[in-house]
Formats: C-alpha cells, sequence, structure tokens
C-alpha cells in the first residue's frame, strides 16, 4: 500500500497521557475526491484527519498519527467527550447522502484493511473502538451510512459484528446501549431515536426506522457478550 502524504496544518497536540484506542471511520460527504483533500488541508476549514482514501484505493497522509486531527466534532463514546484526543481518524471518499450516496469501491475497503492493520499494530485499539462517525455524533452525521461493509470489516478484526446469537437483553436498551458505549441522556442530550437509528446504520442496516425492536435487542446482547469476553468494556 502506497501513501501519498497531502499534509493538513489542522492539527494539535493530544492531551498528555491520552491514549490512542479509538479508530472513526468516515465518508468524506464531499462531490470529488480533490475538493475532500482541498478541504481537509485548508486552515481555514479547520478540519483534518489523519488518512483519506480515495475511490482507487489510494491513501492520502494528513496529519501524524501522534497528533491530534480534527475530525469528530463534538462527540462521545463510551464516557470520552473529546474522541478526537485519543482517536485515529479515517476519511473514505463518497460523495455521501447528500450527493449521491454510492457502494463503497473494493480498492478503497483493500486499502483500508491494510491501514487498519497497521495502526492497530502501533496502536492498542480493540474491536469495540472502532466506531463510525454517526456512532460518536449520532445528532449530527451519518457516515460512513448503511451501505459501509463492517460485516466484511469484522472479519478482518476490524470492528465488531452480530455473531447469530440469540440471546435477549436482560436490561433497558438504553442502559444497554450505553453500556456498549453510545452517548444518551443525561451525560448527552440527544433525542434516543438518533442514536437507535445510528445502531441501527452500523449493525442492522436493512431496517432503519429509529424504533427499538426485538432483532436490535438480539444483536446488542450478541455485541456485548462479544465486547465482554473481549474484556474491553469499561466495569
Amino acid at each position: 500500500m502506497r501513501i501519498v502524504e497531502r499534509p493538513s496544518p489542522n492539527h494539535d497536540e493530544r492531551p498528555v497521557g491520552a491514549p490512542i484506542d479509538m479508530l472513526v471511520l468516515h465518508y468524506t460527504g464531499m462531490r470529488t475526491g480533490e475538493e475532500a483533500l482541498a478541504r481537509l488541508t485548508d486552515p481555514a476549514a479547520k478540519v483534518s484527519a489523519h488518512y483519506t482514501i480515495d475511490r482507487d484505493g489510494r491513501v492520502y497522509r494528513h496529519v501524524p498519527e501522534e497528533r491530534r486531527a480534527w475530525h469528530a466534532g463534538v462527540s462521545w463514546w463510551a464516557g470520552e467527550r473529546n474522541v478526537n484526543a485519543r482517536s485515529i481518524g479515517i476519511e473514505i471518499v463518497n460523495p455521501g447522502h447528500e450527493f449521491g450516496y454510492v457502494p463503497f469501491a473494493d480498492p478503497q475497503i483493500a486499502s483500508l484493511i491494510d491501514l487498519s492493520r497497521g495502526i492497530f499494530g502501533r496502536h492498542p485499539i480493540p474491536p469495540f473502538r472502532v466506531v463510525a462517525h454517526s456512532d460518536v455524533a449520532p445528532a449530527r452525521k451519518e457516515d460512513p451510512g448503511e451501505l459501509f461493509p463492517w460485516k466484511e470489516l469484522s472479519e478482518y478484526g476490524i470492528g465488531l459484528w452480530p455473531a447469530g446469537g440469540f440471546h435477549a437483553l436482560t436490561e433497558p436498551f438504553e442502559k444497554a446501549l450505553a453500556r456498549f458505549g453510545y452517548g444518551l441522556s443525561p451525560d448527552v442530550d440527544v433525542p434516543a431515536e438518533k442514536v437507535v437509528t445510528a445502531f441501527q446504520r452500523h449493525y442492522r442496516p436493512s431496517k432503519l426506522d429509529g424504533h427499538w425492536d426485538e432483532e436490535c435487542g438480539r444483536i446488542l446482547a450478541d455485541l456485548l457478550a462479544q465486547s465482554e469476553a473481549l474484556q474491553v468494556l469499561p466495569a
């Protein structure tokens, strides 16, 4: 995998002692890859990511991994409000829902697999902490969206995917979602429907209605069991 240097000025120091233990995946949501690259490297935009993957699989590096890129914005995951402080951000070129959402290209996913594996070799990022932008900012974001191949990526150790368990949740779904990592009231001022839709977009993309149902409960119970087996959930 060849990495092209395309530096961005939009980064700063990570907080002292902050571990790099999250990977946040985005789509660019702009008409072209070049437009996205221009914005991510524009000092006036004040946004960036560590990497961008173009449709042909080419990888651009914008920010050194040891620095904090500005990609997640106002966000929350597993009690952390400053997601940028402890995450690597990867943008994947796709026009997104605003400009004609399309399936991700095979070369992009192949490069993402290679890039992610390298990142995991440098930083202790467990599958539980590979998340979508929409997971950490469900009130504002939809990316990388319901066409993103999370199941395929999980086969390479990139994120979790439900294994088909049939256990039902034994606790209120809001509590279980929060235990998995999602931000809900009173910690975060976001409607529960938005959080449920983000969960569905990631783990049950066949039905995005924002309503919790039995299938969602079985999926979340499965994911919680996997996370507990990996000993990655907070106490």
